[in-house]
């Protein structure tokens, strides 16, 4: 797929240099003056993240090595491209994905910093976990594990924990959290399955399973775990039905009413009395 999708950036570099020529010499350093995905998106990301610390060129060299090393990475990072493109309807093409998108940008930074925490260089990772907090405002754990077709949606504030799994196509919107109770050790952060989607500002603490295709309303507190192919709302959230497709991370619905059971909407009713 990725070989695909470099093709199609370039395509649609080409046609941005034509329509918009104050943007060409950003374009062509970005992408078109590259040979293949992973050269231009580490170009991209090692400018933004770069300071007196660790140069751009030396980020360049991390993400090149990365690529070998972590044989699944710039697969990945293709899927999360195409993921980004099929799910947000403000996107029509690849290339703002790759240039513009800080939260598929921060992704791909912690890619990066799980690459080097598996290899035992953990206090670069952790360094690098802070850049990519300080420049895209996305907090991960080094050693939080993350699938492919992964979407931070907006991203700003999303804190994930050290034990987090996020499996395959899973859909996060800005201010949410996978955290952890208190000061407990070991396995304390939540398990996400695949096609999840988790609607902005919620919390979802402790050592739990949203199961696949389960769906969490805005704002909700989840300190439960949450069954497969259920919608839960609220603080704290309940169960309030079942979403209306087999895997909300894709249709990015973020209404709850259509999921809504009878029996869920006359208690619902009741308290709002």
């Amino acid at each position: 797929m990725r070989h695909q999708i470099w093709q199609q950036l370039r395509l649609e570099a080409e046609d941005l240099v034509k329509k918009e020529p104050l943007l060409a010499s950003h374009v062509y350093s970005c992408v078109l003056n590259h040979e293949c995905l992973g050269s231009a998106l580490s170009f991209i990301v090692a400018n933004k993240l770069s300071d007196a610390v660790v140069s751009a060129f030396t980020f360049r060299e991390l993400f090149d090595q990365a690529f070998v090393d972590c044989e699944r990475m710039l697969s990945n990072v293709a899927h999360d491209i195409k993921a980004v493109s099929d799910r947000d309807p403000a996107v029509d093409n690849y290339l703002t994905v790759l240039l513009n998108l800080k939260g598929f940008q921060a992704i791909q930074v912690h890619r990066l910093a799980h690459c080097l925490w598996r290899q035992d260089r953990k206090e670069l990772a952790q360094f690098i976990q802070s850049r990519n907090s300080e420049v895209f405002g996305v907090d991960i754990h080094p050693a939080c594990k993350v699938g492919k077709g992964i979407m931070f949606d907006h991203a700003t504030g999303i804190v994930v924990g050290e034990t987090a799994i996020i499996e395959d196509n899973v859909s996060i919107l800005q201010g949410v959290t996978l955290g952890g109770t208190g000061n407990e050790q070991g396995d304390r952060h939540p398990k996400i399955r695949q096609g999840v989607m988790i609607g902005a500002g919620a919390k979802v603490l402790g050592n739990l399973e949203i199961g696949e295709g389960a769906k969490i309303g805005a704002g909700s507190v989840v300190i439960e775990e949450v069954a497969a192919h259920t919608t839960v709302v609220g603080v704290p959230a309940k169960v309030v039905g079942k979403p209306s497709c087999e895997c909300p991370a894709q249709t990015m619905d973020q209404s709850f009413l259509s999921d809504i059971s009878e029996e869920a909407l006359c208690s619902l009713s009741s308290s709002a009395l």
